[in-house]
């Protein structure tokens, strides 16, 4: 390396090592200016408070033998609650629940119109078949939550659903 080489790159380092030192001396300098003038202003601004407790309110724990009223979950003033509807027959839970997954087989579900996927499942009887589907099932070829997600529904209304897809397998 050359001795120009050498003295650009001395100069070089010591601009960029000045520029560094400068850009730190800015920040702190921000930081001093900040801290003296804003932090004053933000801990008594009513709307920051305001969600410094909302933040608060929703990390709060129920503990076993104490009043835990105040954290029910309240919809707020005029809001619309959505429910779902429960199906009262087989073929409505398929349409509304089961078939989420059993008509694209998402998870590893059997596609309802699968015969071939059906069978070793229709063989080990319809007990089984209700037990998977009320109480779910992890196994090598996929995974059916309980009650496929829904555990508002009946177990009577799960079984003539498991009733109306066997029928529709076979």
């Amino acid at each position: 390396m050359s001795k120009q080489d050498s003295q650009f790159f001395n100069i070089f380092s010591l601009v960029l090592g000045i520029l560094i030192l400068i850009a730190i001396l800015l920040f702190a300098l921000a930081r001093v200016v900040g801290k003296n003038t804003q932090s004053a202003h933000v801990l008594t601004d009513p709307k920051y408070l305001a969600e410094v407790e909302s933040n608060l309110t929703t990390g709060r724990v129920a503990v076993a033998g104490r009043d835990n009223s105040a954290l029910a979950i309240v919809p707020a003033a005029g809001a619309v609650v959505a429910e779902l509807a429960i199906p009262t027959d087989g073929p409505g839970v398929y349409e509304q629940v089961c078939g989420a997954c059993h008509l694209n087989g998402i998870g590893g579900a059997p596609k309802s119109s699968d015969r071939a996927a059906w069978a070793p499942r229709i063989v080990q009887g319809k007990d089984t078949l209700y037990k998977h589907a009320i109480e779910g099932y992890n196994g090598k070829q996929g995974v059916m939550p309980a009650k496929g997600g829904r555990v508002d529904l009946s177990d009577d209304l799960v079984k003539a659903a498991v009733d109306y897809m066997v029928t529709k397998a076979q």
